[in-house]
């Protein structure tokens, strides 16, 4: 329904567009080879409202790299690990620049915003605070205490569950969400944001999880204002107006908490809880050396505000969408979920939890999250990019502003490059070299190059221990006797990649 309103409402724009069409110059350039298309909309009707789907049918037919005319805009899609390797190693210091949908250029977000910068030296120093104060090996390990215990918290949730109401199905990515967001926000803040128990003071904290989907949906809705850069201002279907008021709730939030940290840091009963917001802080409030002088300068509050924005919505959403998945197909597998089982029962003793070292020690739980990201990539299309300049690649050229998108869902389900592609078999990334680091680029769930996601680490130490706590502490089945094989497995795509219908599973205690 939305999608047919998008085209419904762009006859609106005809008169706007048709002089700039009858006046615009036939690039010279030899674009990438793609589909036919329609005066004024050009391809747009062949998005569908699962984009990555579309475009990953139509390169089978118009090849790995590929070029579409989106309304106004230029767009090249690339669907193999050597494209992508063009667009994002070899090509990757002139096609690093962000194209920026119009809901997100609200409130400056664009300006401040890590995900959203073009390369500069603002973003520079943001992703020089990031590897080198916040991500760290050595801050993850500092720090893992805080997310065993919220890990610990979802299970000790789930025996509540399964004890008081034997036989009832559990929402799987509701109480993934949960610890998410707290194990985030012990991190970072030293607080619960989902904690129902909390004072009344901090109602809008457990606004966060609705907030946080409600952006998201708004982000990856189809936008004239994308597409027709003309009509952005107009705002026509209200997304940029209901972004603002979603951005606002959250930045506002986090103000409050920056300035109470702040107020606290003043005072000389104040203990140090060593968490990220007291280091950045510290960090713009002290004196360094030379070398830390410009990274240091980037972290002022305001600074620090968009930066547990990108954060927050970036950390929870993914971590939950992709723990559902793994869940999903474990489930639908019994086998596989037999195997990790298994495993998890050899290495961890009974009645012992999962720590984050024991993780090494479990090749076939980490090929299920592999697995789990090669078929249910968290961002499919990964973020647009922006070509600052114009490249050849494989003999086309991708001219200065066209909007590149690197479809990691096609990749990940290409017969060229795996085995039974749309299968669900672990096995394949055992005794693989294949890593989701950036360095394999058929498997690139966190992107690559200089842009890729900066709290890789993270999420997938977080990904990995909850899901194989999920499956050592419980025995999990179908409700009311569902088959396996008729689980529900449709996608909901917006800016990430969600299950369309929630995942609903009974924990059986052992």
């Amino acid at each position: 329904m939305d999608f047919l309103f998008f085209l419904l409402l762009s006859c609106l724009i005809l008169t706007l567009t048709f002089l700039r069409l009858l006046t615009r110059k036939t690039p010279s350039a030899k674009l990438p080879p793609g589909p036919s298309r329609l005066p004024i909309i050009g391809n747009l009707h062949m998005l569908g409202d699962k984009p990555h789907q579309s475009l990953a049918q139509l390169a089978k037919i118009h090849g790995p790299l590929m070029s579409l005319q989106l309304g106004r805009v230029t767009t090249i899609v690339a669907s193999s690990p050597d494209t992508a390797r063009e667009i994002l190693q070899k090509h990757d210091k002139v096609l690093s620049d962000r194209h920026v949908p119009a809901a997100a250029q609200v409130l400056d977000i664009h300006k401040f915003a890590m995900p959203a910068l073009p390369v500069s030296p603002r973003w520079r120093n943001l992703r020089k605070v990031c590897n080198s104060y916040i991500f760290t090996t050595q801050k993850l390990d500092m720090n893992q205490d805080h997310r065993r215990v919220k890990v610990m918290d979802l299970l000790e949730s789930v025996r509540r569950h399964a004890a008081e109401r034997p036989g009832e199905a559990l929402d799987v990515g509701k109480a993934a969400f949960k610890v998410s967001l707290n194990a985030l926000s012990s991190t970072i803040l030293s607080m619960d944001l989902a904690d129902e128990e909390e004072d009344k003071s901090l109602d809008i904290a457990r606004e966060f999880k609705e907030l946080v989907r409600e952006l998201l949906g708004e982000l990856g809705k189809p936008n004239l204002g994308d597409y027709f850069p003309v009509v952005a201002r107009l705002d026509l279907q209200g997304i940029q107006r209901r972004s603002e008021g979603h951005l606002t709730k959250m930045l506002n939030w986090f103000g409050w908490v920056i300035e109470e940290r702040r107020r606290n840091l003043k005072s000389e009963s104040y203990v140090s809880t060593n968490d990220m917001l007291d280091t950045l802080l510290a960090m713009g409030d002290t004196d360094h050396d030379d070398n830390h002088e410009e990274a240091a300068a980037t972290m002022d509050p305001l600074c620090i505000k968009y930066l547990f924005l990108d954060l927050f919505v970036a950390g929870t959403d993914t971590t939950t969408s992709t723990l559902e998945w793994a869940m999903t197909e474990l489930l639908r597998n019994p086998n596989t979920l037999a195997k990790a089982k298994k495993e998890l029962d050899q290495i961890i003793e009974k009645d012992n939890d999962l720590k984050e070292s024991d993780v090494l020690r479990l090749p076939y739980l980490q090929a299920i999250v592999k697995e789990t990201f090669r078929l249910h990539p968290p961002t499919p299309l990964l973020f647009p990019r922006k070509a600052r300049t114009d490249v050849e690649i494989h003999g086309f050229t991708i001219p200065k502003g066209a909007r590149i998108l690197v479809n990691v869902w096609a990749i990940g389900r290409d017969s060229t490059i795996w085995d039974d592609p749309i299968s669900f078999v672990p096995e394949r990334f055992l005794g693989s070299k294949v890593d989701v680091k950036g360095n394999s680029f058929e498997l690139l769930p966190f992107g690559a190059g200089r842009r890729i996601c900066p709290a890789q680490s993270l999420a997938s130490r977080m990904l990995h221990m909850m899901l194989g706590s999920l499956v050592h502490a419980f025995d999990w089945k179908l409700p009311n006797g569902l088959n396996p094989k008729m689980l529900d497995m449709e996608e909901k795509c917006g800016l990430t990649l969600q299950k369309a219908k929630p995942l609903f599973a009974v924990p059986i205690l052992e």
